[in-house]
């Protein structure tokens, strides 16, 4: 489970970033080259139409500095922090052409971030008072979990598995196939020569006394109610961690969290998350030619 809550430049994130430019702009953006003189210089402001918390930041800076090296941007809001309607998030001066042709751009990327940070900071503020974390999943948009993640963690969340090799999870598909949990756990814990952290899924009492037999450091409840999480706990306390997953919303989490669980997995962080709105406006009176 990943805890830093920052990103850094490379090449995965380049890729993103050089992609993300090429589907906007294509041939050329034709609308700001036909309408605005190529040498004029501005100021602009990107402006929340919403409250939330800040995530992408550093994206916006590496979008504009891609298309123009020289373009100066100064983020008024840090990264993480809250910010209401109508606040100033960034100051941005350089070349008009490239502030308009990068704009949608670097706006996509913050909106959906922030998005993203604003929602799952919710369901931390909603836990806060228990020894309860929120985890995301591997519900995100293909080729962006990098960046979704990364949102999570500027959120206050946790990542749980990145991907399908770097912990082992053994779900209900795997535990059919295998013929049991047992057999399936046993498989894995003969084969973990990575020794990768190990989790199963379970979906019922009878399946979690069969889990907390083969001392497996978590246990996945997934889809169970109140009344079986609250038996779970009690059952494997002092044993095991448990985590739940399925069905959980910003509503039923703080009855779920007072079980006494240690995670709960939250799809919709990623899969669900709505944008914080914003936009950029040049400021005329900072024109010069």
């Amino acid at each position: 489970m990943r805890q830093n809550p920052f990103i850094k430049r490379s090449e995965e994130i380049d890729r993103i970033i050089k992609q993300a430019l090429k589907e906007d702009i294509g041939k050329g953006d034709i609308t700001t080259r036909l309408t605005v003189p190529v040498n004029i210089k501005a100021e602009a402001r990107i402006i929340a139409k919403e409250k939330g918390i800040l995530a992408g930041s550093s994206i916006v800076i590496m979008i504009f500095s891609t298309l123009d090296p020289k373009i100066r941007i100064n983020f008024k809001i840090k990264e993480g922090a809250r910010f209401n309607k109508g606040a100033v998030i960034a100051e941005i001066y350089g070349n008009v052409r490239v502030l308009l042709t990068g704009e949608r751009t670097a706006l996509n990327f913050l909106c959906r971030l922030s998005g993203i940070a604003t929602l799952t900071r919710k369901f931390v503020d909603r836990v806060s008072h228990t020894k309860a974390k929120i985890l995301d999943t591997r519900k995100t948009t293909p080729n962006l979990r990098i960046l979704e993640k990364y949102a999570v963690r500027i959120g206050g969340g946790i990542n749980h598995r990145f991907g399908l090799y770097d912990m082992i999870l053994i779900k209900d598909n795997h535990i059919e196939a295998a013929g049991s949990i047992t057999n399936a756990v046993r498989f894995a814990q003969a084969g973990n020569n990575s020794e990768l952290p190990i989790e199963v899924e379970t979906k019922n009492l009878s399946e979690v006394k069969e889990a907390i037999k083969l001392k497996i450091p978590v246990i996945m409840l997934d889809n169970m109610n109140l009344n079986q999480i609250r038996k779970a706990v009690k059952l494997g306390r002092g044993k095991v961690k448990f985590e739940v997953s399925g069905g959980v919303n910003l509503k039923y989490v703080k009855k779920i969290v007072e079980t006494g669980i240690d995670y709960i997995s939250v799809g919709a962080l990623t899969h669900s998350a709505p944008i914080v709105d914003m936009s950029m406006k040049i400021t005329d009176n900072k024109l010069s030619r």
